[in-house]
């Protein structure tokens, strides 16, 4: 199975400066924490779920899953989560989601390792159509192959802090999927009322 030879981190480590420095992962959507709506869908698809967070480490600790922070600890981005959950991976692949996607699709790992692989690339991001015809990439959603971890450390060490300055170099594969609103994020407070009115409307 595909989901055996998976790592699944969520990136739960960031400052929230657009939800008024909130602990985003923390906050309640639908019942439950936004990070668990996340954990959710993504368990069922990797052997295991690693969490990257920088601060309520308890909280997240409470919901049964290794919790690690970033090693710097001045919250340096994404990639400082990737670096966080790269000694935790002991599979082939390691799937990093961010914590404010809750609606992530259910068949996500499957698509993006099977794609990887039948071309042999060693990263895979989703990709979406836009209302406006646009296609639109969602790189914290990345695939990446488990023995990354020294390239991403060399180019951190370099002063890199960009995922698509690190990811395009690598020839990071992008896949089609259709639904746009399975990857929306919930940035503000606004985004988490807007996702609760449409849970309600459904």
């Amino acid at each position: 199975m595909i989901a055996d030879r998976v790592t699944g981190l969520i990136l739960a480590g960031g400052r929230g400066s657009r939800m008024g420095g909130q602990d985003k992962g923390l906050q309640p959507l639908r019942g439950m924490p936004l990070v668990m709506h996340v954990l959710w869908r993504l368990a069922p698809q990797v052997q295991d779920v690693v969490i990257n967070a920088n601060r309520n480490l308890g909280a997240y600790e409470g919901f049964g899953r290794t919790t690690v922070p970033d090693v710097s600890g001045d919250f340096q981005g994404p990639l400082a989560g990737m670096l966080a959950g790269f000694p935790y991976c002991e599979t082939d692949w390691m799937m990093v989601v961010p914590c404010d996607v809750p609606d992530l699709p259910i068949d996500l790992v499957e698509r993006l390792v099977m794609a990887a692989e039948a071309v042999d690339a060693v990263a895979a991001m989703p990709s979406t159509t836009e209302a406006d015809g646009r296609t639109q990439t969602h790189p914290v959603c990345l695939l990446l192959r488990g023995d990354l971890y020294e390239h991403l450390t060399a180019f951190m060490k370099d002063g890199g802090r960009k995922i698509d300055d690190w990811t395009k170099p690598l020839g990071a594969l992008e896949v089609p999927f259709d639904n746009a609103k399975a990857f929306f994020n919930a940035n503000t407070l606004a985004d988490l009322k807007q996702l609760e009115i449409e849970a309600a409307t459904k």
